[in-house]
C-alpha cells in the first residue's frame, strides 16, 4: 500500500513538473512569436518610413538644383562682359558651397572667364582642367540639344596628398537677345550636394551617400554610427543627362507592440508583476539594512568630526555656510546656529580687513585659484581677540560629479606661533651668549689696545698744555694744530674699538638690509687685528672689485665672520714646527658667483650670490671632528662652548645660503659661505 502511495506521489510530481515545463515552453514560444512578429512589423514600418524620407531628400536636392539653375541663368544677364562677370560669380560661389567652379565658355566651348570656390584650395592644381573636357563637352552638347541645363556623368577628380572629389558638370546655354552667347558650366561636388541640400535634423544618426547604378559608392556624407544592423532605402535622382542613386541608411530600431498580441502581453506583464513584487520585498529588506548601515556610518563620521581639533566649514557656491563642526565654533566663539546660513562678510573677519578678505574670497569662489591650496589668515573671536589660522580649501563634489560648494579645514596656529617665538627667543639668547663669551675672551686684548690710544692722547695733551703755557706770540700754531689733530685721531681709534664691541654684543631685532662687504670687514677688523697681533698672525683681507652689496642681518653676519676668523687663528698655534713664521696667515676673501653650488634643494640657481672664504693653514679637520663639526655643544677646545659653528650655519641658512668647508692646500681648512646679493646691486 505504501509502495502504491509512493508511486502515486511520484506520478503526481512528474505530472506537475510536466505541466510546469509545458507552461514554460508555451510562454517561451509565445514570447518568441511575439518578438518575431513585432520585429517584422517594426522593420516593415521603419523601411517604409525610410523610403519616404529618402524620396523627400531626393526631392529637396532636385528643388535646390532647380533653384541653382535659376540663379545661374541670371548671372550672365546682369554681367554681360567677362570683367563684370567675375565678381558676381565669386559672390555666387561664396554663397553656394556645393559649387566648386563656374566657367563662362563661348560657342566653341573655349573658356572666356572662370572662378573657383574659396572654400577649397588647389582643386585643379594637381591635374589640369583640360582632363575634364570630355565631360564638359558631353554636358554642353546635351544642353544645346535640349535648349536647357544638362548634367554630365560624375567623375573622380584627384587632388594633392592622395585626396580627391567626386565631381559632376552642369552646362546650360547662355542666350542674350535671342542669340546664343556661349555656355555657363557649373562644377558640382557630390559631397557638397549631400551636405548643403539636406537638413541636418532629418539625418540625425543616419547615413547618406550617392551610389552609381551598379552599387558603387560615389560620395559619402554620413555613416551609421556603431556596428548595429541597418536599414537601407534607395531613391533615384534623375537629372537631365545623368541619373544618381541616393542611399539613406538608418540603424534598425524596434519600438511599440504588435496590437494582436495584447492578451499575451497582459499575461506576461502579470507574471512579471508577481516577480517584481517579490523583488520589491527583497529590495525593501536590503534597503532597510542599507539605511541602518548609512545611519551607523553617519554617526561614526559625526563622532570623528566632533572630536577633531581642526575646524571644518562647508560653504555653497555663493559663500553661505552650510556646515560647521564644534572645533570651528570653539575657534570663533560662535554657535553653529549663529554661523549656518551666514554669508560674506564673515562674522569672524577683523573689521579693518573686511575689504581685503572680501576681494580674496570673491576670487577664490570664482575658481581662479587651485583647490587644496593652503593660505594663512587672521580670524577674530567673538570677544575681539585675534589669532592666526591656516586655511586649506577644496571643492565639494556631489554624487553626480557637480561642484556644489567649498570645504575648508582651518588650523589654529596660535600655539605654533608661540612655539616659534620661544624658539626664536632661545636662538637669540644663544647668539647673544656666544657674542658675550667672545667679548669676554677679548677683554684683555681690548684693554691692551686701548692703552695705546689713551697714552698717545695723554702725551699729545701734555704737549699742547706746554705750548699753551708759553707766551701767545711765541706759540707755533702749526704744532698746536698738529697736536689737536693727533688727539682727535687717537680718540676716534679708541671709539671705533669700543663701538665695534658694543655693536657686536648688543641684542636687537633682526633687520635685513643692504650691506657692502667692505663695511662688514671694517666692523670686525679692529677685533681681528687685536687677536692677530697677539698671536703673531698675518691678516689678509681681499674683496673682489665691483662686488655688490649683500642682503643680510649685519650683526649676525659679522658674528659669523668673527667666529670663523677666530677659529682659523686658533687652528694655527704658535710653535708649530710645520708652520714657519711667514706661513701663519689668515686670509678672508670675498667675491661674486652666479651659480651657487651650495644651495639647499629647491633654491634659486640663477640669482647672484656673494661668497665669503676664510682660509687658514692649521692642522686641518680629522674625520672624527668632521662628523660632529656642526653639532651643538661639540668643541675641541677646553674653554669653548661648542655653539659657534652651529650658530654660524643656522644664521647662513636663515639667509638662504649654505656654510661648507674643504681642505686647504698644502694644509689647513677653508670655510666658505654664501649670501644673496641685494636686488638693486645685482648685475
Amino acid at each position: 500500500m505504501s509502495e502504491g502511495h509512493a508511486t502515486e506521489r511520484n506520478d503526481t510530481g512528474s505530472r506537475r513538473w510536466a505541466l510546469w515545463a509545458t507552461l514554460l515552453l508555451l510562454v517561451v514560444a509565445l514570447l518568441v512569436v511575439l518578438v518575431f512578429l513585432t520585429r517584422e512589423y517594426e522593420e516593415a514600418r521603419d523601411q517604409q518610413a525610410l523610403e519616404q524620407e529618402a524620396a523627400a531628400v531626393v526631392g529637396d536636392i532636385r528643388n535646390e538644383l532647380v533653384r541653382n539653375v535659376q540663379t545661374l541663368q541670371s548671372l550672365n544677364s546682369v554681367s554681360p562682359t567677362a570683367d563684370s562677370w567675375s565678381a558676381p560669380a565669386a559672390e555666387l560661389l561664396a554663397q553656394h558651397r556645393e559649387l566648386v567652379r563656374l566657367e563662362w565658355r563661348d560657342n566653341a566651348q573655349r573658356i572666356i572667364s572662370h572662378r573657383d570656390t574659396p572654400y577649397l584650395s588647389d582643386v585643379f592644381a594637381y591635374l589640369d582642367r583640360t582632363r575634364a573636357v570630355a565631360d564638359v563637352k558631353l554636358a554642353c552638347d546635351n544642353a544645346q540639344r535640349q535648349s536647357g541645363p544638362a548634367y554630365s556623368s560624375s567623375y573622380f577628380w584627384p587632388m594633392r596628398d592622395g585626396l580627391g572629389l567626386e565631381l559632376m558638370e552642369m552646362c546650360m546655354p547662355v542666350v542674350r537677345s535671342g542669340v546664343p552667347n556661349g555656355f555657363l558650366v557649373a562644377t558640382y561636388s557630390l559631397p557638397g550636394i549631400l551636405s548643403e541640400f539636406t537638413r541636418p535634423d532629418a539625418l540625425r544618426s543616419r547615413g547618406l551617400s550617392f551610389n552609381d547604378a551598379d552599387g558603387t559608392r560615389l560620395a559619402l556624407h554620413r555613416m551609421v554610427p556603431g556596428t548595429r544592423r541597418t536599414l537601407s532605402a534607395n531613391a533615384v535622382l534623375e537629372l537631365p543627362g545623368h541619373t544618381l542613386i541616393l542611399q539613406l541608411q538608418s540603424p534598425r530600431l524596434v519600438g511599440g507592440l504588435f496590437p494582436n498580441v495584447l492578451t499575451a502581453v497582459i499575461s506576461a506583464l502579470s507574471l512579471a508583476l508577481l516577480a517584481v513584487l517579490a523583488l520589491l520585498a527583497r529590495d525593501t529588506r536590503l534597503r532597510q539594512r542599507a539605511e541602518l548601515g548609512v545611519a551607523d556610518a553617519l554617526a561614526f563620521r559625526k563622532a570623528m568630526e566632533d572630536s577633531l581639533v581642526t575646524g571644518l566649514r562647508a560653504r555653497d557656491m555663493t559663500g553661505r555656510i552650510t556646515y560647521v563642526n564644534p572645533a570651528f565654533c570653539e575657534m570663533v566663539g560662535l554657535s553653529a546656529e549663529q554661523l549656518i546660513g551666514t554669508g560674506l562678510p564673515a562674522p569672524w573677519w577683523p573689521p579693518e580687513l573686511v575689504d581685503e578678505y572680501q576681494q580674496r574670497q570673491l576670487v577664490r569662489l570664482a575658481g581662479q585659484t587651485l583647490p587644496r591650496e593652503g593660505y594663512e589668515s587672521v580670524f577674530q573671536r567673538s570677544d575681539g581677540t585675534r589669532f592666526p589660522v591656516l586655511i586649506i580649501e577644496a571643492p565639494l563634489i556631489d554624487a553626480q560629479g557637480k561642484q556644489t560648494g567649498f570645504m575648508s579645514a582651518i588650523l589654529d596656529l596660535t600655539e605654533q606661533r608661540r612655539v616659534e617665538d620661544l624658539n626664536r627667543t632661545s636662538q637669540e639668547r644663544l647668539q647673544a651668549t656666544a657674542r658675550l663669551a667672545t667679548v669676554g675672551e677679548m677683554a684683555s686684548l681690548l684693554s691692551h689696545e686701548l692703552n695705546q690710544p689713551l697714552a698717545a692722547i695723554s702725551s699729545y695733551a701734555s704737549g699742547a698744555m706746554n705750548l699753551l703755557e708759553q707766551p701767545a706770540a711765541s706759540v707755533p700754531q702749526a704744532d698746536l694744530s698738529q697736536a689737536m689733530k693727533r688727539i682727535s685721531e687717537q680718540a676716534e681709534r679708541a671709539g671705533r674699538v669700543i663701538k665695534s664691541v658694543a655693536d657686536f654684543v648688543r641684542r636687537r631685532e633682526q633687520v635685513r638690509e643692504a650691506v657692502s662687504p667692505q663695511d662688514l670687514m671694517d666692523a670686525i677688523q679692529p677685533l681681528l687685528v687685536l687677536q692677530a697681533k697677539k698671536q703673531g698672525i698675518q691678516l689678509q683681507i681681499g674683496i673682489a672689485p665691483g662686488c655688490p652689496a649683500v642682503h643680510c642681518d649685519r650683526t649676525m653676519v659679522e658674528q659669523v665672520l668673527l667666529n670663523l676668523a677666530r677659529n682659523g687663528m686658533q687652528a694655527m698655534p704658535q710653535g708649530d714646527p710645520a708652520l714657519g713664521q711667514g706661513a701663519r696667515v689668515l686670509r678672508i676673501a670675498v667675491h661674486q658667483t652666479r651659480l651657487h653650488s651650495g644651495l639647499r634643494p629647491g633654491g634659486d640657481q640663477h640669482k647672484a650670490w656673494i661668497t665669503f672664504e676664510v682660509s687658514d693653514h692649521g692642522l686641518g679637520l680629522s674625520p672624527e671632528v668632521q662628523a660632529k663639526l656642526f653639532t651643538p655643544f661639540f668643541t675641541t677646545r677646553t674653554e669653548g662652548m661648542g655653539l659657534g659653528l652651529s650658530l654660524c650655519r643656522t644664521v647662513i641658512e636663515q639667509h638662504g645660503g649654505a656654510l661648507t668647508y674643504e681642505p686647504n692646500q698644502p694644509r689647513g681648512t677653508v670655510f666658505r659661505f654664501t649670501l644673496p646679493a641685494h636686488l638693486s646691486s645685482r648685475p
